[in-house]
């Protein structure tokens, strides 16, 4: 019964482009999954130079960034990231994005009131300079709660440019191609054994989104992955694929934080 449940709750939420409801190896279910992002206005380029695809060790991962002598020293690595340093290569990202996993703060299924209430305005058809001012205002706020909203990064980039800040616009859209990269690095996305790994769950669409894709089908398979259908843009189901994202380490990070959950 209990599997039906889920079976059920799953295909509501895809319904709404939502994310389906995932458990633990456990069998002790997930939170509530957040909303898909929706489909940006201009999707963001990739980064320029490709990595060959490389599971991360996140056991080394969280010995560096909680290691006060070590480079990538969480703290001296967000001070870097926020003072905009452009020699930050893709190791540097990929412990600034996975790290996150390991800080106090870390939270995949925490609300924003101010990221719901952007995107509503984000999506509107044109925008006044008073409204592009207010996106970027409503869009640092949510970063400043949750630096790696790849969603809100974009509103940023959109809004930045829109006004002409196109220095301050560029410099996050090395930021936000960077984390991309540092999350498709990750993996291929084929299968189980070369999926993606994510530290939240809205990155799954991102990814999708920002590679001018629009999920179709999601679905949860145990241990802890979540296979997501998508078909190319444009494409009238002539062009479809299958990802895989490994949610294990978001999950776990989450329980750790939230056992009364």
């Amino acid at each position: 019964m209990k599997r039906i449940l889920y079976y059920i709750l799953a295909l509501m939420i895809v319904a709404m482009c939502g994310a389906a409801t995932a458990r633990t190896t456990s069998q002790r279910a997930v939170p509530p999954r957040p909303t898909a992002p929706a489909t940006p206005k201009a999707a963001p380029k990739a980064a320029e130079k490709k990595a060959a695809p490389e599971t991360p060790d996140l056991e080394k991962i969280k010995a560096d960034v909680l290691d006060p002598k070590s480079p990538y020293y969480y703290p001296k690595l967000m001070e870097r990231y926020e003072k905009n340093e452009t020699v930050m290569d893709l190791n540097d990202y990929r412990h600034l994005y996975y790290g996150y996993l390991f800080q106090e703060d870390f939270n995949p299924y925490r609300h924003s009131e101010v990221s719901t209430k952007n995107e509503s305005l984000y999506y509107k058809e044109g925008h006044t300079r008073a409204e592009l001012d207010s996106i970027i205002a409503y869009a640092k706020e949510a970063l400043a709660d949750n630096p790696f909203n790849l969603s809100q990064m974009n509103f940023l980039i959109y809004a930045l440019r829109a006004r002409g800040k196109v220095n301050l616009a560029s410099i996050w859209q090395y930021r936000l191609n960077h984390l991309l990269q540092a999350i498709i690095s990750s993996g291929t996305g084929a299968d189980k054994e070369h999926a993606w790994y994510v530290i939240d769950p809205r990155h799954e669409y991102n990814i999708i989104n920002f590679q001018n894709s629009v999920a179709k089908n999601q679905e949860y398979e145990e241990p802890y992955f979540d296979r997501i259908e998508v078909e190319k843009r444009g494409s009238k189901g002539n062009e479809t694929s299958t990802y895989y994202f490994n949610i294990r380490n978001l999950l776990e990070e989450y329980y750790r934080k939230f056992p009364e959950n």
